[in-house]
Protein backbone atom coordinates (compact mmCIF):
# COMPACT_ATOMS: atom_id res chain seq x y z
CA UNK A 1 0.00 0.00 0.00
CA UNK A 2 2.78 2.47 0.38
CA UNK A 3 3.58 2.34 -3.40
CA UNK A 4 -0.56 3.57 -4.16
CA UNK A 5 0.52 6.72 -1.88
CA UNK A 6 3.75 7.50 -4.11
CA UNK A 7 1.37 6.78 -6.91
CA UNK A 8 -1.03 9.22 -5.96
CA UNK A 9 1.14 11.72 -5.06
CA UNK A 10 3.44 11.00 -8.20
CA UNK A 11 -0.15 11.65 -10.36
CA UNK A 12 -1.15 15.27 -8.38
CA UNK A 13 2.76 16.24 -9.38
CA UNK A 14 2.28 15.52 -12.85
CA UNK A 15 -1.22 17.17 -13.05
CA UNK A 16 0.42 20.44 -11.79
CA UNK A 17 3.21 20.42 -13.71
CA UNK A 18 1.44 20.00 -16.76
CA UNK A 19 -0.66 22.51 -15.80
CA UNK A 20 1.86 24.94 -15.27
CA UNK A 21 2.94 24.26 -18.64
CA UNK A 22 -0.19 24.46 -20.42
CA UNK A 23 -0.28 28.27 -18.62
CA UNK A 24 3.37 28.83 -19.50
CA UNK A 25 2.43 27.75 -23.21
CA UNK A 26 -0.57 29.56 -23.09
CA UNK A 27 1.01 33.06 -22.15
CA UNK A 28 3.72 32.21 -24.88
CA UNK A 29 0.74 32.12 -27.30
CA UNK A 30 -0.66 35.26 -26.59
CA UNK A 31 2.61 37.24 -26.40
CA UNK A 32 2.75 36.19 -30.02
CA UNK A 33 -0.55 37.33 -30.96
CA UNK A 34 0.06 40.68 -29.30
CA UNK A 35 3.13 40.87 -31.65
CA UNK A 36 1.07 40.12 -34.33
CA UNK A 37 -1.76 42.28 -33.99
CA UNK A 38 0.60 44.91 -33.10
CA UNK A 39 2.42 44.36 -36.04
CA UNK A 40 -0.59 44.51 -38.49
CA UNK A 41 -2.18 47.35 -36.83
CA UNK A 42 0.70 49.40 -37.11
CA UNK A 43 1.28 48.57 -41.19
CA UNK A 44 -2.65 49.59 -41.14
CA UNK A 45 -1.98 52.49 -39.69
CA UNK A 46 0.96 53.19 -42.00
CA UNK A 47 -1.74 52.86 -44.71
CA UNK A 48 -3.79 55.45 -43.33
CA UNK A 49 -6.43 52.66 -43.15
CA UNK A 50 -6.91 53.29 -38.73
CA UNK A 51 -6.02 55.61 -36.71
CA UNK A 52 -3.66 55.27 -33.58
CA UNK A 53 -6.61 54.80 -31.37
CA UNK A 54 -8.72 52.82 -33.35
CA UNK A 55 -5.33 50.82 -34.02
CA UNK A 56 -4.99 49.92 -29.80
CA UNK A 57 -8.35 49.75 -29.45
CA UNK A 58 -8.18 46.82 -32.24
CA UNK A 59 -5.50 45.50 -30.48
CA UNK A 60 -7.15 45.12 -27.19
CA UNK A 61 -10.22 43.70 -28.60
CA UNK A 62 -8.46 40.92 -30.28
CA UNK A 63 -6.44 40.40 -26.94
CA UNK A 64 -9.48 40.13 -25.03
CA UNK A 65 -11.51 37.67 -27.70
CA UNK A 66 -8.13 35.55 -27.30
CA UNK A 67 -8.51 34.88 -23.82
CA UNK A 68 -12.48 34.28 -24.10
CA UNK A 69 -13.29 30.42 -23.66
CA UNK A 70 -14.65 29.25 -27.34
CA UNK A 71 -18.43 29.76 -27.23
CA UNK A 72 -20.47 26.72 -27.53
CA UNK A 73 -22.92 26.25 -30.08
CA UNK A 74 -26.03 28.00 -28.90
CA UNK A 75 -28.70 26.14 -31.53
CA UNK A 76 -27.89 22.23 -30.61
CA UNK A 77 -30.26 19.74 -31.71
CA UNK A 78 -30.65 16.98 -29.63
CA UNK A 79 -29.20 14.87 -32.86
CA UNK A 80 -25.92 16.69 -32.04
CA UNK A 81 -26.39 16.09 -28.26
CA UNK A 82 -26.57 11.99 -29.08
CA UNK A 83 -23.95 12.41 -31.00
CA UNK A 84 -25.66 11.58 -34.39
CA UNK A 85 -25.18 13.70 -38.02
CA UNK A 86 -27.98 16.37 -38.27
CA UNK A 87 -30.44 15.30 -40.61
CA UNK A 88 -30.90 18.24 -43.62
CA UNK A 89 -33.86 17.80 -45.67
CA UNK A 90 -33.67 18.61 -49.55
CA UNK A 91 -37.49 19.98 -50.61
CA UNK A 92 -37.61 20.65 -54.46
CA UNK A 93 -40.44 23.26 -56.03
CA UNK A 94 -41.73 22.46 -59.38
CA UNK A 95 -42.58 26.13 -59.61
CA UNK A 96 -39.03 27.76 -58.40
CA UNK A 97 -38.55 31.18 -59.58
CA UNK A 98 -35.15 33.35 -59.65
CA UNK A 99 -34.37 36.53 -57.64
CA UNK A 100 -35.82 38.48 -61.06
CA UNK A 101 -39.34 36.64 -60.64
CA UNK A 102 -38.53 34.44 -64.26
CA UNK A 103 -39.51 30.87 -64.39
CA UNK A 104 -35.95 28.56 -64.10
CA UNK A 105 -36.18 25.16 -66.28
CA UNK A 106 -35.73 22.00 -64.65
CA UNK A 107 -32.36 21.67 -66.60
CA UNK A 108 -31.26 25.32 -65.05
CA UNK A 109 -30.79 28.58 -67.12
CA UNK A 110 -28.88 28.93 -70.72
CA UNK A 111 -24.98 29.52 -69.87
CA UNK A 112 -24.85 32.16 -72.20
CA UNK A 113 -27.81 34.21 -70.34
CA UNK A 114 -25.81 34.08 -67.10
CA UNK A 115 -22.81 34.73 -68.65
CA UNK A 116 -24.08 37.65 -70.34
CA UNK A 117 -25.35 38.94 -66.41
CA UNK A 118 -21.89 38.19 -65.05
CA UNK A 119 -20.60 40.62 -67.72
CA UNK A 120 -23.31 43.01 -67.17
CA UNK A 121 -22.23 43.30 -63.43
CA UNK A 122 -18.63 43.10 -63.73
CA UNK A 123 -19.19 46.18 -66.45
CA UNK A 124 -21.81 48.26 -63.95
CA UNK A 125 -19.04 47.09 -60.91
CA UNK A 126 -16.15 48.82 -63.05
CA UNK A 127 -18.36 51.78 -63.40
CA UNK A 128 -19.11 52.39 -60.31
CA UNK A 129 -15.87 51.44 -59.23
CA UNK A 130 -14.37 54.56 -61.97
CA UNK A 131 -17.03 56.60 -59.93
CA UNK A 132 -15.23 56.54 -56.72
Amino acid sequence: MPNLGNLVQKAFYLGVGLASYAGEQANTKLQDLRVQAQKLADEMVKRGEMSAEDASQWVDDMLKQAQQPPAAPSGKSESSASGQPRRIEILEDDDSTNPAGETATSSGENPDSLRQQVEALQEELRRLQREE
